[in-house]
């Protein structure tokens, strides 16, 4: 298991190091970055006082270099818009995008949980064919559409949440059944097939022969041993939300770390865009560490290894 965890530390190691080169050289490739910050009307002169000031007339190696060594010690220098530290910023912004994607996870995992159950337990019937259906269609649906509709339906028509803005738990609402319908096929599929192969096994048959009950046998015996898969991959998950979560937030203007990241790129802060692809790239890698090392935990073969 320490081997195999070894493994997946230095992968992550060498993503993250990709991921933020890239969003280094992305922003340089976007253009004159003096330029952007000075305006179309700013003149020749203003323009060199800018690229001097930010050390934008230095070869690009040197600013990487330079940019990569203090993004590591957590400096990831000031926003050139709000005129105010990068990670103030984002410290500010974080905590709304991570409840929106725990109470997102959390919808999924209410609605996909008992569904995929349901349909094991129904195997090749109707009620099957009919979540699979309702997977499919979460699957295929683009996010800002569903956002839109349930801001008509249930914000404008209904009056019963908020529909834009940051405040109280009854915003979080809608944002998060959007999250949570993109999060819904996948973990759905996953109970699903695991209850099939549960419920397939010598364990639960021997469990049957002893006369115990129907919801012990399904609960107690078969979702225990299917849920391990579904717990790993409910981390990689949560990493999907805060990612999509630039998307949700920019349609319910929700001030969090994907709004910010919406604001920078509309104006051209390249500081906040690239600190805000590492942040949530880096998060979106330690979920994934947290998945890996629960599947070494509860995998035995993994923890023979």
């Amino acid at each position: 298991m320490a081997k195999f965890l070894l493994r997946r530390l230095a992968v992550a190691i060498l993503v993250a190091l990709t991921v933020l080169t890239l969003s280094f050289l992305l922003t340089r490739l976007s253009g004159d970055l003096a330029i952007s910050i000075a305006g179309p009307n700013a003149s020749r002169q203003d323009v060199e006082i800018i690229r001097e000031t930010y050390g934008l007339n230095r070869p690009v190696y040197v600013q990487y270099l330079d940019w990569l060594y203090r993004a590591v010690q957590g400096d990831f220098g000031e926003s050139y818009f709000f005129r105010d530290r990068v990670s103030n910023l984002i410290g500010a912004r974080l905590p709304i995008t991570m409840t929106l994607g725990l109470v997102g996870l959390g919808l999924a995992l209410i609605v996909a949980l008992p569904l995929g159950i349901i349909a094991a337990v129904r195997e090749n019937t109707w009620v099957d064919r009919t979540v699979m259906m309702v997977a499919l269609f979460g699957q295929a649906m683009p996010s800002f559409w569903l956002g839109l509709i349930l801001m008509v339906w249930l914000g404008l028509n209904l009056g019963l949440f908020p529909i834009s803005g940051t405040g109280g738990p009854e915003y979080y609402v809608m944002p998060g059944i959007v999250l949570a319908f993109s999060a819904i096929p996948s973990l759905m599929r996953l109970t699903r097939s695991g209850m099939i192969e549960a419920l397939s096994s010598d364990y639960i048959r021997t469990a049957r022969a002893k006369g115990l009950s129907r919801l012990s046998i399904l609960v107690k015996h078969g979702f225990r041993n299917a849920a391990i898969p579904v717990v790993s991959i409910a981390a990689v998950q949560l990493g999907f939300m805060l990612g999509g979560s630039i998307v949700i937030e920019t349609v319910f203007a929700m001030h969090g770390v994907g709004y910010l990241a919406w604001e920078s790129i509309s104006k051209n802060d390249y500081p906040v865009v690239q600190a805000v692809v590492l942040v949530l790239a880096l998060i979106y890698i330690a979920l994934t560490l947290l998945a890996d090392l629960l599947n070494a935990v509860l995998d035995p073969r993994l923890r023979t290894s």
